[in-house]
């Protein structure tokens, strides 16, 4: 379902771009700067962001980038971590409230450094960026609910064709991993078959995520998960391993 255009979206990104991976004049992006040098996670359609800030805070040993790329998605994704981590709340004007009161308007809150947490946004297409990391510096790559492209010709645009499957292959750490999840049967047989003439060698993987302890267990739910299970359709899932 295509989310209704939000009022006053890029002020409120800008409001809290501390939080945000940018690019400058030359199209270079800026560097995350996370406090901690912490292993580098990636999630590939971070949507409102319901994994991120789930998974942030029960695996926070690692760092995390929030990819997805329509803005007042990611808008979205970026002010509801901002509030779980107590760093205030949307004013009624579409500003943001700090905890003190102060209210930013379409001006950059410079957040400060110790409070951002572990998470880095970006708005953006994964694939370019992608091909500006440089080799073997991700840990893991989630890809949750992605769109599956299911007509004929647009097959490149799934996040499991082999150009990307190649990309995250180059871009992972020995030994790190591809996890996704998703409702659409024919995606999740098309991305078994993909990963199986890839690299990455099939770990594991289900038909039904509920009935599986290896990937019920600890699972963060998306809202397109909640909203799926609720319709009764089951969740399929695979974690894929590059050995190199």
């Amino acid at each position: 379902m295509r989310m209704r255009k939000k009022k006053n979206g890029s002020r409120r990104i800008e409001n809290l771009s501390a939080l945000f991976i940018k690019k400058d004049e030359n199209s270079a992006y800026s560097a995350p700067n996370f406090s901690d040098d912490l292993p580098l996670r990636i999630e590939i359609g971070c949507g409102k962001g319901d994994f991120v800030c789930g998974v942030s805070v029960a695996e926070p040993e690692y760092n995390y980038i929030a990819l997805e790329r329509v803005g007042d998605v990611i808008m979205s994704a970026a002010e509801k971590y901002a509030a779980s981590r107590s760093l205030g709340s949307l004013a009624p004007n579409g500003g943001w409230k700090t905890p003190d009161g102060r209210i930013f308007d379409g001006e950059a809150w410079d957040i400060p450094a110790e409070l951002r947490g572990n998470v880095r946004f970006l708005c953006g297409e994964a694939k370019e960026f992608l091909s500006s990391l440089p080799d073997s510096c991700v840990e893991s790559i989630y890809t949750n609910f992605s769109d599956p492209w299911p007509k004929k010709g647009y097959t490149s645009r799934r996040l499991t064709h082999g150009d990307f499957l190649k990309e995250y292959a180059r871009v992972l750490i020995p030994g790190g991993y591809l996890k996704l999840k998703t409702d659409n049967d024919g995606f999740f047989e098309y991305s078994l078959e993909s990963v199986g003439e890839s690299a990455f060698t099939l770990v594991s993987h289900t038909f039904d995520l509920d009935s599986d302890t290896e990937f019920s267990d600890g699972n963060i739910e998306t809202e397109y998960e909640r909203n799926f299970k609720s319709m009764g359709i089951k969740i399929k899932a695979l974690k894929a391993r590059i050995d190199k």
